[in-house]
């Protein structure tokens, strides 16, 4: 068989060409450390790294995720503890003032501080993160969520919670609606109520309320009747369609029991004195604030104006216990989410492992043999160019 010139070219330098795309093939490979350099290198192995990189990356997101969920609960956790910072000194401000020590002025000073506290709880409310979204307005994160109209405060936000995806089925809420943490509060014990007329002349003062499992859920009335001043004073206790539930005699200290409420009233209420009972309704607090700066500046050196300065301060105790226990409510649920986005944090770092181990086994090269795979071929290059050499300067002149 007769073999061109051209023939033998081609074919020597195809031979070098092949073994010199073997070498770079696998420098190519020691370089970047990964045997799957392009999918026809291992279609298979090429497919299951692109699975294993998608979920490599859902879990960094997830992790991202968790990252500023916990940046926004942390923030949210130091405004509640600034809310019940401000509460717990308004409830210190109205026992002192509860105090029959105090006088009109002092009152009046103390109404002061606690209306620089109810403006510091609204800049409380109106808390903004490093985004500038506020915490407490739901979903209108760019909206003012209180603000002060008439001596009220208006919330122009929604109830909506945010929530972020921190792992595969765990979407946490990162805030709470300021209806939840600031209005969706239950005034008096958090079941019933007790207000007493502001046309109240006696000396009768509230001193405790309470329920039990029997309770009829109604709005009562308690009336107080003496006829003349050396008559015994009695009392009715009528439902919300006047019929008459209870009456008896009335003693100090002793308790009022009807259809399941008991209320304890010392002091002695005037003929016409009245109280309503009744189910217990939310009460923004705010509203709780205004309500007790307005009886801190009302007069109370007559008997009944201090009586009524005394049901006002028991009633507007309760109101902000139970804003502190909304307050401890919200707090511990933020406890709770930062606790399972730790958990979840960690099931995402090991799932991110495994995920990395899992690709480093299929497309991670093995050093060893590519070395030796490297010195092999660069010895194929070699002896492909010298046989080269040496065919191309063959010629039949050199033998005639």
């Amino acid at each position: 068989m007769t073999i061109s010139t051209a023939q033998i070219f081609r074919q020597g330098i195809n031979a070098i060409l092949s073994q010199q795309e073997g070498l770079s093939r696998t420098q190519a490979e020691i370089a970047s450390g990964k045997r799957i350099q392009t999918p026809s290198d291992d279609p298979s192995g090429a497919a299951k790294i692109l699975d294993i990189e998608e979920q490599i990356a859902t879990a960094e997101q997830h992790l991202r995720n968790g990252e500023f969920a916990l940046t926004e609960l942390y923030l949210e956790e130091g405004a509640m503890t600034g809310a019940q910072n401000v509460l717990q000194r308004v409830r210190e401000l109205m026992i002192q003032a509860n105090n029959d020590s105090q006088s009109e002025s002092t009152r009046q000073g103390i109404a002061t501080e606690v209306r620089a506290l109810r403006d510091e709880l609204l800049a409380l409310a109106n808390t903004r993160n490093a985004s500038g979204d506020y915490l407490f307005a739901g979903f209108q994160t760019d909206s003012l969520p209180f603000s002060i109209n008439g001596g009220n405060v208006v919330y122009h936000g929604d109830q909506g919670q945010r929530r972020i995806q921190a792992g595969p089925s765990s979407l946490v809420p990162i805030n709470d609606s300021g209806i939840d943490v600031f209005q969706l509060i239950k005034n008096g014990n958090g079941t019933l109520s007790v207000d007493n007329a502001s046309s109240n002349t006696g000396s009768g003062i509230v001193q405790s309320l309470s329920q039990d499992n029997s309770l009829v859920s109604d709005t009562y009335s308690l009336n107080f009747i003496q006829l003349t001043p050396g008559d015994p004073v009695t009392y009715e206790v009528r439902d919300s369609s006047a019929a008459l539930v209870s009456s008896g005699s009335y003693v100090s200290g002793e308790s009022i029991d009807f259809n399941g409420a008991v209320l304890v009233l010392n002091g002695v209420p005037a003929n016409g004195d009245s109280f309503t009972v009744s189910p217990s309704v939310n009460q923004d607090v705010f509203a709780t604030l205004n309500n007790i700066i307005t009886a801190l500046e009302a007069p109370s050196t007559e008997l009944a104006d201090n009586a009524n300065f005394h049901n006002d301060m028991a009633e507007g105790l309760n109101d902000i216990d139970q804003a502190l226990d909304n307050f401890l409510r919200i707090r511990s649920n933020i406890g709770s989410r930062l606790n399972n986005l730790d958990r979840q944090a960690e099931v995402n770092e090991n799932f991110l492992l495994r995920m990395q181990e899992a690709a480093s086994q299929v497309q991670d090269l093995d050093y060893a043999e590519a070395i030796s795979r490297l010195s092999a071929q660069s010895i194929s290059l070699e002896a492909a160019q010298k046989v080269f050499i040496e065919v191309q300067g063959l010629s039949l002149f050199n033998y005639l």
